[in-house]
């Protein structure tokens, strides 16, 4: 499984400030942000998948609520966060 404990304990431990702090926006937004990268790499081989892409759609869209809330309340961990990931361009 591409997605283990042992993942994402390191993803929230990276970005969330502890293994143990899953409900920070940016643990979230990372979380989603390393699902995302994997379902955009299943959907280049696999183009008619279209049960993955809802998913993937699903996904996007949930990253972009949490961001758009990070960036309505703390502007400043939403850059941070933003940067980190290497979202925008």
């Amino acid at each position: 499984m591409y997605l283990d404990s042992a993942k994402k304990a390191e993803i929230f431990a990276q970005y969330g400030g502890s293994a143990t702090n899953t409900g920070s926006c940016e643990s979230q937004v990372a979380l989603l942000t390393y699902r995302i990268q994997h379902l955009t790499e299943h959907m280049k081989a696999n183009h008619k998948d279209y049960s993955t892409n809802r998913a993937l759609v699903k996904l996007v869209g949930q990253r972009r609520s949490l961001l758009a809330y990070l960036k309505r309340k703390d502007i400043e961990r939403y850059r941070a966060i933003v940067k980190a990931l290497g979202l925008r361009k």
